[in-house]
């Protein structure tokens, strides 16, 4: 359904920011609107938003047999006075990829991991734009030092930092980080206090000390349902040390977050209540031996995952001197999850496509301003 790019919610007392929709993915080569993307990697240098890769099911919902699509192709975007208008040019990166972590450098760039239709990938590229040549130049960075999917990265200075994800073993509680300034490789820092992916990872500096807090996430466990975290947890990079924080409202995972002032905000996510359920019936469809039963389990998971109700809509914002969080506001559109926010200028953070509802993707892009005290 297409959506007018001037509607704009309206804020009431406790709302931070209006809410747009600015901008989308181009329409495919034939003319027909773009699925949308869950997974693909977006950051903004200087002036253009780059978004590539990414994943969706072409030819219907996984439930009914649909295979996802893992892409390459990358877009670039103008960004000119808060608008996102599409640049009329693609690039391609060097392997299909999804899922892995992405943040905006002063290089370019980065992803980090993520996956393929060939498994998990340790690979870590940096997407630089020449604005000379209206080109990307592609470079590869340091392998990591494991394959890693739906990790979350975020930078502090020059220095990228790696958190959690799911490796070939399970859930990682891996925190690593690369100075791009210098050319060096991965440094192995101290361990997440809980192993954790889907996380929502964001740097702040306080004035005196620099922190990257890691907000909520899930862990995936086997044989039983996956565990949704409510957890907040900071690093101080000056001692390396780690110090639980104020849990947020409610568990969640899979959202998208900024820093903004001397706040964190944190935007939608999957509180896993749908989640929870479809895994818990696909166990019993697994354990079931009688055909019938197991007919009418795949039934009911067919119509949880059909009738999906979308996302958390709520704004989170977490007070960094206080330790306290509060909801601050409602997202009036559909909340998409497994993407980025991107901070394009001081005051506005842009969220390029992602998954609105179980298998189903967006094209378009959703645009926060920030409210003026």
């Amino acid at each position: 359904m297409a959506i007018n790019n001037r509607v704009c919610a309206q804020a009431n007392t406790k709302d931070l920011l209006h809410w747009s929709i600015s901008g989308s993915l181009p329409k495919n080569t034939n003319g027909s609107p773009h699925l949308g993307l869950a997974g693909a990697a977006s950051g903004v240098q200087v002036d253009v938003l780059i978004v590539a890769g990414g994943c969706n099911f072409p030819d219907g919902m996984p439930w009914m047999g649909g295979l996802k699509q893992y892409y390459k192709t990358g877009y670039i975007f103008c960004v000119k006075q808060n608008k996102i208008v599409f640049a009329e040019h693609t690039f391609e990166l060097p392997f299909n990829i999804a899922y892995g972590a992405s943040c905006s450098t002063p290089f370019g760039v980065v992803t980090l991991g993520g996956e393929n239709e060939n498994g998990l990938s340790n690979k870590a590229l940096l997407m630089r734009w020449n604005k000379k040549t209206n080109s990307i130049q592609t470079q590869f960075l340091p392998d990591l030092p494991f394959p890693v999917t739906n990790a979350s990265a975020t930078i502090q200075g020059t220095t990228v930092f790696l958190a959690g994800g799911e490796t070939v073993d399970g859930v990682s509680d891996k925190f690593l980080c690369i100075d791009l300034n210098n050319n060096g490789e991965w440094k192995m820092l101290p361990a997440i206090p809980k192993p954790v992916s889907h996380a929502v990872v964001v740097a702040q500096n306080n004035g005196s000390t620099p922190y990257i807090y890691v907000m909520g996430g899930r862990r995936k466990n086997n044989g039983s349902t996956s565990e949704f975290y409510s957890t907040t947890f900071r690093y101080n990079i000056n001692t390396n040390g780690w110090t639980e924080m104020k849990n947020l409202p409610y568990a969640v995972s899979a959202g998208t977050g900024v820093a903004h002032g001397t706040n964190l905000f944190l935007f939608g996510g999957d509180k896993g209540v749908t989640f929870n359920k479809t895994e818990t019936l696909i166990m019993a469809i697994q354990a079931e031996q009688d055909p019938v039963k197991r007919n009418l389990l795949n039934d009911e998971k067919i119509k949880l995952q059909a009738s999906h109700p979308g996302f958390s809509k709520d704004v989170l914002m977490y007070n960094t001197a206080l330790d306290t969080w509060t909801i601050v506001g409602t997202i009036p559109f559909e909340s998409p999850v497994t993407t980025c926010a991107v901070k394009i200028d001081e005051h506005t953070v842009l969220i390029p496509a992602g998954e609105i509802k179980a298998g189903v993707r967006t094209p378009q892009f959703l645009k926060g301003k920030f409210v003026k005290d």
